[in-house]
């Protein structure tokens, strides 16, 4: 379903009778959680379809009304409205010292077809609620604060590779979810993409770089933890792998002469997990697909197209991960007749350390607020794994319910989503008074 412009109006209005609190001092300040729970379910309905799900795929008019709506909440939060050149939302609170590089703070509000409320959303609005709270506690910052609503995070990050100049040409050219190529998306969201050969941000024009998001895990609601203080957002490394047999008629090929190349994928598909859960650590490998051609009832695999993905915060890690199942794979089909070929898939994520002196201030304000913390890793990719090259970099999570993540079951509830913005808040607040990190 969707909603018009003059309703979004209405909404906003409506948001802004829920009365909001006078505090006398800045450690004092907290925000809306009413008002931050209605402006996420109002955003919300904008995509929903008859299961309760959401899509507000990029580039899409769903996407347009979205974007739409969170610019009238940027507006009434006192933010000067622009869009960058990577059809970015950006929106402006000028502190006190315009010779002070800005802090920055946003996600996405963008969703995978069928997803949920909360990924993304929650620190796109928690954001902006910052801003609004900033603004009725007459806090002004010594920092200019920026807040930004990222183009298409779900197709690649493309808005933070447009700051941080990862946009290359050939992703322009990509067709994203809806038909339209990166290039055609970024134009139609008021962006710019014919100058983006080069960073929107260089090293050093921002002073920091925080998102809030739910933890897409279910690490934080198992134990019962209200905040996460992320330690850095993980590589990743792709392989497309193929296994070469010789295809053979099912029923006339003995067993003992078979060069079956299904059993040396399910083969290697059991190394992988052997190897991973051997080695110590919080690495993670998967196999997500496996093809056998001809794929036929009767024929004897001759080749399986499968894959691999190694994900941790370090890059030895990785290779020695790699490494090992590279080994245990070569041992499998040499015993079974075959071959098992390695390509690397190109644009893999490099780790991404969040910087220690923001996590820090995080752990800071948790304890402030009575909150309970716990160190973490993110499994996912995030818009802020793209600023840590350019700026000093960090992450804050809350818990997701079971875990679950892209889904329409996705949820955060209201008191957790507020832990969130109000240690946001607190931790921008902190950060706002170093001299330099």
């Amino acid at each position: 379903m969707g909603i018009s412009i003059k309703g979004l109006a209405v909404l906003v209005i409506l948001s802004n009778a829920i009365p909001t609190p006078v505090f006398s001092n800045d450690s004092d300040v907290r925000v809306n959680q009413d008002r931050l729970e209605y402006h996420i379910l109002t955003l919300g309905e904008i995509g929903k379809d008859q299961t309760g799900a959401t899509s507000r795929l990029a580039y899409s008019q769903f996407d347009l009304e979205g974007r739409a709506y969170a610019m009238r909440l940027m507006n009434d939060a006192g933010l000067k409205i622009s869009i960058d050149a990577g059809g970015n939302v950006v929106g402006t609170r000028l502190g006190k010292d315009p010779s002070l590089k800005p802090i920055m703070t946003g996600s996405h509000i963008d969703t995978v077809p069928e997803g949920g409320n909360y990924d993304g959303v929650v620190g796109s609005l928690s954001a902006i609620e910052v801003a609004k709270t900033l603004n009725e506690n007459n806090v002004i910052l010594e920092h200019t604060l920026k807040v930004v609503i990222f183009t298409n995070e779900e197709g690649g990050h493309v808005g933070s590779r447009a700051i941080s100049g990862r946009i290359t040409e050939d992703m322009l050219n990509l067709k994203s979810q809806i038909g339209l190529t990166h290039r055609e998306g970024i134009k139609k969201l008021g962006g710019k993409p014919g100058v983006l050969n080069k960073p929107l941000h260089e090293k050093g024009d921002l002073f920091a770089f925080i998102e809030l998001h739910v933890e897409q895990g279910g690490v934080l609601d198992k134990e019962g933890i209200n905040i996460g203080v992320v330690t850095g957002i993980v590589g990743i490394r792709r392989w497309l792998v193929d296994v070469i047999g010789e295809a053979n008629h099912a029923g006339t090929t003995q067993m003992a002469s078979r060069r079956d190349a299904l059993v040396t994928a399910a083969m290697y598909v059991l190394a992988v997990n052997k190897v991973a859960l051997g080695l110590e650590g919080n690495h993670v490998a998967t196999v997500g697909r496996l093809a056998p051609e001809p794929d036929a009832i009767n024929v004897v695999p001759g080749k399986v197209r499968t894959t691999l993905e190694i994900r941790d915060l370090s890059a030895e890690k990785i290779q020695k991960v790699f490494e090992v199942i590279e080994k245990a794979s070569e041992r499998i089909a040499d015993r079974n007749g075959t071959k098992i070929i390695f390509n690397e898939i190109q644009q893999n994520a490099k780790p991404a350390p969040t910087n220690k002196a923001i996590q820090d201030e995080v752990k800071r304000a948790a304890r402030e607020l009575g909150l309970s913390f716990s160190y973490i890793p993110s499994g996912a990719g995030h818009d802020a794994q793209e600023f840590v090259p350019i700026t000093p970099t960090s992450m804050i999570f809350v818990p997701s319910k079971g875990g679950v993540s892209h889904s329409g079951l996705e949820f955060t509830s209201a008191n957790d989503i507020a832990n969130g913005a109000n240690v946001l808040l607190k931790t921008i607040l902190a950060i706002d008074k170093f001299d330099q990190f």
